[in-house]
């Protein structure tokens, strides 16, 4: 922490770099043992409270102010252009492509870029519009509690932090395979052999955690300076993509395409949803929203322009691999330097394995950034604990979120291996795509006291079926290859987003940009997403219930308590002041008693 914080009456407190139980639950309800237990057996009105409770837009533009100090704003549409880029091409062009041609694809796995390419743009305009209309740090996690709820941010926010961690941990464990292709060594090499540890999670990778540690520096900087070096580091990426393009059309070979679809349409949306990992990341650009200087025209150009250009090169890259190499014989650790060794460019191996380092260092970067700020925003709310909030005055970066994440992957990256990593990932990846379609239309044609009790049950049963229906094209495409269940489930699906369109009236414009073709994009979005979860594997499914399950465990205990005591005291506060005719206009500091405008309404 910083050497001075907020007090609670407004003035300043010195605390040095000191750290007490109240930087991490100051709540009336972890006051004693007493208020705890007895919060505890309030917990099925507690939960309902945050159930039924939205947010407001307003509420959480106010709730920067928990973080001490403000972040810069210094980055414009260029800077996110970049960002993007950068958190895009890394891992999964130069890893993934190579373990889904061989394993699911073939030379199709073009066409699984082109599939995830169109969910992850699908995804981008619904989080385009949020991020303009609510420029805030909290991304996926702030749209959510404004349209759907605390309780479902919740969830979804244990799920984003649970998608950075293991992201940034899979990147770092691409470093390190890539970085022994540049010294001429194996993978394996650089890692310690456990044998006494499960499979799986026996390569302990220390340059792994090594590289976290690096970019989480970097990152506790300064936002501009992460932008600058990412720029650089892109802009040379960019070149030596190209030169792979070009380099490896030059000795493609077309009979290396036939056959084209050697496991069939499963085998492409089965690898298309593992691919799924190369689209993550686009969403901490949304994160930098706070930090735009012209959010409403800055930050639509700077995703959809990212996502556009990189599904460009994704394509373009897998056609190479798969034309210069016969899929049977690709390597999954470092399949593009394999494949210009084996056609006889063995020097280009190693300029692949640079090109490879650079953008999973960007990676790295720009997820490091994403994921505090997410944390941050969580943090502000008290779900988590608000030492997390806090913003230091002179980089006006997260430093506390930064470190906390990054060390968190860090100790992933050096246990598991990169195959369970992904998979992991994209579950969560795809949940918050679909929350975030669904937020879209409940904010589109839902608000309080403008729409009609009658207009909102015909909105709550359309989206109903537009959820079942796309829960059960994706139950047929995972357990059947029978036609007939799409006869039932597509119609069903079609007529209910129509249904949207022509029985619901708009409850809401947007003010700057908005999402083209409402309802029709977020609908498909929820279904495509859901299509693509049903290609994952069973124990992806175990992991991830796994997770929700622990996540839940925390908020019941921890989480619920704090966000629920922080809500109901700064409403008293409101409400108090508005009486006494006080302008609430307050700092905060991170505890309890501290005054600010509601965190939460009912719309």
């Amino acid at each position: 922490m910083g050497e001075e914080e907020q007090g609670h009456a407004g003035g300043m407190r010195r605390r040095g770099c000191s750290i007490s139980k109240d930087d991490f639950l100051p709540e009336e309800s972890f006051k004693s043992w007493g208020n705890y237990v007895n919060a505890l057996s309030n917990t099925p009105g507690r939960l309902l409270d945050r159930v039924v409770t939205r947010s407001d837009e307003q509420d959480e533009l106010d709730v920067k102010a928990r973080s001490v100090n403000q972040m810069k704003r210094s980055l414009n549409w260029w800077d996110l252009m970049w960002f993007g880029l950068g958190a895009l091409v890394g891992a999964g062009i130069f890893v993934l492509t190579g373990l889904e041609a061989r394993t699911d694809a073939g030379p199709a796995v073009v066409l699984s870029y082109v599939v995830s390419g169109i969910s992850a743009m699908l995804a981008v305009f619904c989080y385009t519009e949020f991020a303009v209309e609510i420029p805030v740090a909290g991304g996926s996690f702030a749209y959510l509690r404004v349209e759907l709820g605390d309780f479902v941010a919740f969830i979804a926010a244990g799920n984003i932090l649970l998608e950075y961690v293991i992201g940034s941990a899979a990147m770092a464990r691409s470093w390190t395979s890539y970085f022994a292709t540049l010294c001429g060594h194996q993978p394996d090499d650089f890692r310690i052999i456990v044998n006494s540890l499960a499979e799986g999670y026996n390569h302990i990778d220390p340059i792994a955690v090594g590289i976290c540690l690096i970019v989480s520096i970097i990152a506790c900087n300064s936002t501009k300076a992460s932008s600058r070096i990412n720029y650089i580091a892109s802009v040379i990426h960019v070149l030596i993509l190209l030169f792979i393009i070009i380099a490896g059309l030059i000795h493609a070979d077309k009979k290396n395409f036939t056959p084209f679809m050697p496991f069939g349409p499963r085998g492409v949306f089965k690898a298309s949803a593992v691919l799924f990992f190369a689209y993550t990341g686009f969403d901490a650009v949304s994160t930098m929203a706070e930090e735009t200087k012209n959010p409403g025209r800055d930050i639509p150009i700077g995703l959809v322009g990212s996502v556009l250009l990189t599904t460009v090169l994704y394509c373009a890259l897998a056609s190479v691999l798969c034309l210069m190499q016969s899929y049977k014989n690709i390597d999954i650790n470092a399949p593009f330097s394999v494949a210009f060794e084996a056609v006889g460019l063995g020097w280009g191996k190693y300029v692949v394995a640079a090109g490879a380092l650079k953008g999973m260092t960007s990676v790295l970067l720009v997820n490091c950034v994403g994921q505090a700020r997410y944390l941050t925003h969580i943090s502000r709310t008290h779900m988590m604990p608000p030492w997390f909030s806090y913003v230091n005055a002179k980089s006006g970066t997260p430093v506390n979120a930064t470190i906390f994440m990054m060390t968190s992957s860090a100790i992933l990256a050096l246990f598991t291996s990169l195959d369970i990593l992904s998979s992991l990932l994209s579950i969560s990846t795809l949940f918050i795509f679909i929350l975030v379609a669904l937020a879209l239309l409940v904010r589109r044609y839902y608000v309080s006291n403008v729409t009609t009790p009658q207009n909102r049950n015909k909105l709550l049963l359309l989206l109903a079926l537009i959820v079942a229906s796309s829960i059960g094209i994706a139950i047929n495409w995972g357990v059947t290859d029978d036609w007939k269940g799409y006869c039932i489930t597509l119609p069903i699906w079609f007529l209910a987003t129509a249904g949207i369109t022509i029985l619901v009236p708009k409850a809401r414009s947007p003010k700057v940009w908005g999402v083209p073709m409402v309802p029709w994009i977020p609908s498909a979005s929820i279904a495509i997403n859901f299509f693509l979860l049903a290609s994952m594997d069973k124990d992806s499914f175990i992991r991830f219930a796994i997770w929700t399950v622990l996540i839940l465990i925390y908020y019941v205990f921890l989480g619920l308590h704090a966000s629920y005591d922080t809500a109901k005291e700064i409403q008293k506060n409101t409400e108090w002041d508005k009486v006494e005719g006080v302008n609430t206009n307050y700092e905060f500091d991170g505890g309890a008693n501290s005054k600010n405008e509601p965190l939460a309404s009912n719309k």
